[in-house]
């Protein structure tokens, strides 16, 4: 079964960018699977009914074809990068060049990744780091924060935790934390 093609995509590789060429052969591989493709970040998402299972990323230095639980992917070629300390699930696919881009390889992760989705299998959720002391005394001076932050969702809770705990000094901490404030409240992620 082909996959159904969106036309924002078609928009989207009609503006002027790098990555074209390796953007339009991973579009082509990842429609010769049942995978239905839209805009998500931004970006070409490829999911299976309503799952994402890859999307497409151009950064400076490559392209990467990112699968969302490629920690549970067989990597006997090594082609899977972790790309943060801090991502649990995902791993990225990096081409430099159009001839990186062979079919028969990615399809076949693509197919290991259909098949991780169909088994319904989950990666280990990434824990959340632990709270700032300063973080713990505002939401305990203010309830309503700790209420619209428990609203977030869990990935939004754990960059915010992230950013602030990354502050070495506790008055940094705490500026970062009055910055973000509002955005908490509102039910915004970090950088929305």
């Amino acid at each position: 079964m082909k996959g159904a093609a969106a036309p924002a995509i078609d928009a989207l590789l009609a503006k002027p960018g790098a990555w074209r060429a390796e953007t339009r052969k991973l579009r082509e591989i990842a429609l010769s699977r049942p995978l239905k493709e839209s805009v998500k970040w931004g970006k070409p998402c490829y999911a299976l009914d309503d799952s994402n299972i890859a999307l497409i990323q151009g950064f400076k230095a490559y392209c990467a074809l990112l699968f969302f639980k490629g920690s549970l992917l067989p990597d006997e070629q090594g082609l899977l990068v972790r790309h943060g300390e801090n991502v649990n699930a995902s791993r990225q696919m990096r081409f430099v060049s159009v001839t990186e881009v062979r079919p028969e390889i990615v399809g076949a992760y693509l197919d290991a990744a259909i098949d991780v989705e169909r088994r319904g299998l989950e990666a280990e959720a990434s824990k959340p780091p632990p709270a700032p002391p300063e973080w713990t005394t505002e939401i305990a001076a203010d309830p309503a924060l700790g209420v619209a932050f428990a609203k977030l969702t869990p990935g939004r809770r754990r960059v915010y935790l992230m950013h602030f705990a990354g502050a070495k000094q506790s008055a940094t901490r705490l500026a970062r934390i009055a910055r973000w404030r509002e955005h908490i409240v509102d039910g915004k992620a970090i950088y929305d």
